[in-house]
């Protein structure tokens, strides 16, 4: 419990906003996890869904891949299950100004700053929105199928597996479980594009060895898969074109005004061009649609954070051998070097975050 207690007592300094956020991210896990019980108990009931047991029961097999293979955490977390009979366990908020790509940052006990705001209730997240919209931010509310507690909450019973995500297709379940266990290797204060950055390049490379592994064993849709990483793909190529043009506009000599007007531009020729990518080689496949309709500095923003440094880290494994343990200590070792030094490593152009003449 010091964990939690450190935690409120630190947040006792710094005002009732800061208590009340607090007293919500602290009682929702603790209800999220009184919902947990151990895998092995929901499997041991005969009349559990034969889709939930299956996916239960595969879950175990990516646990101890993920330990044995990616030299992932082994301890209590995804080992319990919890139905919250709910879309997501928590609504995020990220905030960006109307022109600039930079995010919003809030800071936390012991965890240090992020680009986002967290709440179990939805209704909350939508009015911290509706706050920040007047003040003139661009705002983006998501539902987040997963989070994780950095490890600090093992000795609870650690992170459960969720109905939120449990009977996703077998590559994104096991590319979800390994990305939130490398939060649990390491997790930088103050630096949500590397910590994400680090997580997702663990996801792509131990799903990479999963399907390797199960290839022979099957049963995956190796087809169905490779369509979604493409379109995946191909959606990641078309949002960093946009923003890497918003983020010229942004640095340009333009007035307000005319940014205001050009951006309204870039993002509607976003916009049609996702439609005819949808209407046209997708064959209607309207998985982005919702994503479109709200894209803004916020949501282009925090995506980047998710994607920008990935290739490096990708090829940090590639240096290191393929090594799983070499790797870790690697990024480690990067950890601990100031920010800028960390991208330049990993082949990052600083200069972009940098003001331009």
């Amino acid at each position: 419990m010091r964990h939690w207690l450190a935690a409120l007592s630190l947040a006792l300094l710094s005002g009732c906003a800061q208590v009340g956020y607090l007293g919500q991210a602290v009682g929702g896990h603790l209800e999220l996890l009184a919902k947990a019980k151990p895998v092995d108990e929901w499997l041991a009931q005969p009349d559990l869904a034969p889709a939930l047991r299956e996916r239960l029961a595969l879950s175990q097999q990516m646990r101890e891949f993920a330990v044995r293979e990616l030299a992932l955490p082994d301890n209590a977390s995804y080992r319990r299950y919890a139905d919250l009979q709910r879309p997501a366990v928590v609504w995020n908020v990220v905030a960006a100004p109307q022109l600039s790509l930079q995010l919003k940052t809030w800071c936390y006990p012991l965890m240090g700053c992020a680009g986002y705001r967290g709440f179990f209730a939805r209704e909350q997240a939508e009015a911290l929105a509706a706050e920040l919209r007047g003040q003139g931010w661009d705002v983006w509310v998501y539902g987040v199928p997963a989070y994780s507690t950095l490890g600090w909450t093992n000795w609870l019973g650690g992170d459960p597996l969720l109905s939120t995500f449990i009977r996703y297709p077998e590559p994104e379940l096991a590319g979800l479980i390994f990305h939130e266990l490398a939060h649990q290797v390491l997790y930088v204060a103050d630096d949500t594009a590397f910590n994400e950055s680090y997580a997702s390049a663990v996801e792509q490379l131990g799903l990479q060895a999963w399907l390797a592994q199960r290839g022979a064993q099957g049963p995956v849709d190796a087809a169905a898969h490779a369509l979604r990483q493409q379109r995946r793909a191909e959606f990641q190529a078309l949002t960093a074109r946009y923003r890497q043009q918003l983020d010229a506009l942004y640095r340009s000599r333009l007035a307000p005004e005319a940014q205001r007007e050009r951006k309204a531009e870039l993002l509607a020729a976003l916009r049609a061009e996702h439609a005819e990518l949808r209407d046209g080689p997708w064959g209607g496949d309207k998985r982005y649609d919702t994503w479109m309709a709200g894209a803004s500095n916020a949501s282009l923003a925090i995506q980047a954070a998710y994607s920008d440094l990935t290739p490096g880290f990708v090829a940090l494994f590639e240096r290191q051998q393929r090594d799983w343990g070499r790797f870790h200590a690697e990024v480690r070792r990067l950890a601990a070097l100031p920010p800028e030094q960390r991208r330049r490593e990993l082949g990052d152009d600083v200069s972009k975050t940098e003001p331009q003449p």
